[in-house]
């Protein structure tokens, strides 16, 4: 009688677990034509996927006049380009809005992730 009981609450804790540690989604939203998109192509594209951001945040871009996808909510329209909105489930966390440059990027977005998620810098994110 007690593993009857017992099964569910597991099975809920599971559950809850499970969706907490869902994977996280960056969406960069760009204009045709954006200098500072362009920039960011250039200098973080090609090794964006190959991060512990990108592994743990995988990279979508959208053009800003297909923004949002039908798939996402946005907390409030996106004005500036690039914006890169950071999702899970649907939702969005949190945003940075326009390419400050290299340096700046890889910190503002540690932040983002930092606060928003369960991720870790060197890896080992739960």
């Amino acid at each position: 009688m007690t593993l009857r009981f017992l099964l569910p609450a597991l099975l809920g804790i599971a559950l809850m677990i499970g969706s907490h540690g869902r994977a996280a989604e960056l969406i960069m939203v760009e204009r045709k034509g954006c200098h500072y998109c362009i920039a960011w192509k250039e200098d973080l594209g090609p090794i964006y996927p190959k991060t512990d951001e990108g592994a743990f945040a995988p990279l979508r871009i959208v053009d800003m006049g297909d923004a949002p996808p039908p798939d996402v909510t946005f907390d409030r329209d996106v004005v500036f380009t690039p914006t890169f909105v950071l999702v899970r489930d649907g939702a969005e966390l949190g945003r940075i809005e326009g390419y400050p440059g290299e340096d700046f990027f890889w910190g503002l977005l540690a932040m983002l992730l930092e606060e928003n998620t369960d991720f870790a810098p060197d890896g080992k994110s739960n």
